[in-house]
């Protein structure tokens, strides 16, 4: 019988675990690539739900680096994919203990907030990014479109960075979502005479 009762005591820890571990992963829940004069443009939204561990240490000072990466690729029979196109932005979020504000930075912009949840509403939300250019894709092929979300433990202070390597709480990040989409042909006007 004691034997039954640790087998399902290791199985709702196991469970309990993969739930948790499910939980704090970041999640892709819209993508939306739009043709734009320059070439093309993303919009996204991901859903980022930090552990309690990860809000402990931005409240303590640490900044978090956050790397939204993209790519294009191309199949090709002959030879391996070509990626014309990498992109990649970088967004840092850090809490000011003098303001009590959270900021987050992308480069030299910033922006301030009063609460987490608002600067995580800002940062799980990307709007106009201008991914490819016309020069770098082919009009009226299809490509392979990728996007992720996660966070950079590379950017972490090492005490963090050797702390995240044995504990997945550290470890945040969505998984790649690839899509199909196809360039459009060049519009001609046929000018009267």
């Amino acid at each position: 019988m004691t034997l039954r009762l640790i087998a399902t005591l290791v199985l709702a820890l196991t469970l309990n675990w993969s739930i948790e571990a499910r939980a704090d992963n970041i999640e892709i829940t819209h993508i939306a690539l739009e043709a734009n004069d320059d070439g093309y443009a993303l919009d996204a939204d991901f859903h980022v739900d930090l552990q309690p561990r990860l809000e402990d240490a931005i409240n303590k000072g640490v900044p978090l680096y956050f790397e939204i990466e993209f790519e294009v690729t191309r199949s090709r029979w002959y030879w391996l994919d070509e990626r014309p196109a990498s992109r990649q932005m970088t967004l840092r979020l850090s809490y000011h203990a003098l303001t009590r504000q959270y900021r987050l930075a992308r480069g030299a912009l910033h922006q301030s907030f009063s609460s987490l949840p608002e600067a995580l509403r800002v940062l799980s939300r990307v709007r106009s990014w201008q991914v490819l250019d016309r020069a770098e894709i082919s009009a009226g092929t299809e490509y392979q479109a990728a996007l992720r979300m996660r966070l950079d433990l590379t950017q972490l202070p090492k005490p963090f960075q050797l702390n995240a390597l044995t504990n997945r709480e550290w470890n945040l990040s969505s998984d790649w979502r690839r899509w199909p989409f196809y360039t459009k042909a060049p519009v001609t006007e046929k000018v009267p005479k």
